[in-house]
């Protein structure tokens, strides 16, 4: 189908994503990976819950890891322009039909949360913490010195609608992968803060989040951090890379942590906050949209994902498929 044509002047202002909260089942397993491995800075610690940071943020979180029975994915989270933003937020998702609640969260002002069309459990926010910036505190590096948060990577088992209801909220498509005998689109890279994305959605069973994504200062912080998986027990983390991706040209890593949740590790982008940027289309068949150079991405890299608490999945509704490794 068709890429819709960008929402301009969209019901509420997102800004960009802000965080995640991931469900584990060691929260010391996940904090070695998290904080001594990726480098992650602790902003605040109990025996339920860990808050981290990366080197460039100033509010408060970006990640939460709590405590769990089963390792999922609780909550995606969008920071908002304004106050009135959120009134306009809960309106709107209301006349999608959708639930809505009035929550607190720690270290955050007022919290919505809701869902999309599939169950995704959002929520969205203006104020969170703020915090004294490290960015020059060099002493604190570690690990692969993640900056910032990036994007969200989810499969859908609708990619056609999920572009639709995310084109409404003012997400607007870089880039896409069109599946050339249906003409259905079969992933789409679509952004809020003028990156290549914010969120991503491929096709898949679904709703279930492929991956979180940090971006790093250069690819030399990739190769320092896959000596240091390769010589402290996570060798076997390491899932797909490094490589260069075509869609997006950034140079990428994925990992995965104690509980599987995949993490991609990222930089080397463009800027798109032009609002006439025309989308990019792939080919489902050409191999370079997901690697322009480097080994072939693994099966699982195509099939598994991170469940979100309570929400159920679907089969996709496009069964073709790109040629997928051994």
């Amino acid at each position: 189908m068709p890429i819709p044509p960008p929402e301009l002047y969209p019901p509420f202002n997102i800004v960009r994503l802000s965080h995640v909260e991931y469900r584990v089942t060691d929260l010391a397993a996940s904090r070695a990976f998290y904080v001594d491995t990726l480098g992650l800075q602790i902003t605040h610690e109990d025996d339920q819950s860990i808050y981290l940071r990366a080197m460039e943020e100033r509010g408060h979180h970006c990640i939460i890891l709590t405590q769990a029975r089963s390792a999922n994915v609780a909550r995606l989270g969008f920071k908002l322009y304004d106050h009135a933003d959120l009134d306009k937020a809960e309106a709107w998702f209301r006349e999608q039909g959708r639930p809505t609640d009035w929550i607190n969260r720690p270290f955050m002002g007022r919290v919505l949360q809701t869902t999309d069309l599939w169950g995704i459990p959002l929520e969205f926010y203006v104020q969170m913490d703020r915090l004294p910036t490290m960015a020059q505190k060099y002493a604190l590096y570690r690990g692969v010195k993640p900056l910032r948060i990036d994007h969200f990577n989810l499969f859908s088992s609708d990619v056609d609608g999920a572009v639709a209801f995310y084109t409404q909220m003012g997400f607007r498509t870089t880039e896409y992968t069109e599946d050339a005998e249906t003409g259905k689109t079969w992933a789409a890279w679509m952004h809020r803060k003028g990156g290549v994305h914010d969120i991503a959605f491929t096709n898949g069973t679904g709703p279930r989040l492929h991956h979180s994504a940090f971006w790093v200062p250069n690819p030399l912080n990739i190769i320092d951090l896959l000596d240091l998986m390769s010589t402290t027990g996570y060798r076997e983390n390491i899932e797909r890379g490094p490589g260069r991706h075509g869609i997006s040209n950034a140079f990428f890593l994925y990992v995965r942590d104690p509980d599987g949740h995949r993490i991609e590790i990222y930089c080397s982008d463009y800027q798109t906050v032009d609002p006439d940027h025309e989308p990019i289309k792939w080919d489902l068949k050409d191999p370079q949209r997901q690697t322009l150079w480097g080994a072939p991405a693994p099966r699982s890299w195509f099939e598994e994902g991170s469940l979100f608490d309570g929400v159920d999945t679907s089969e996709p509704l496009l069964k073709a498929q790109p040629i997928v490794a051994p």
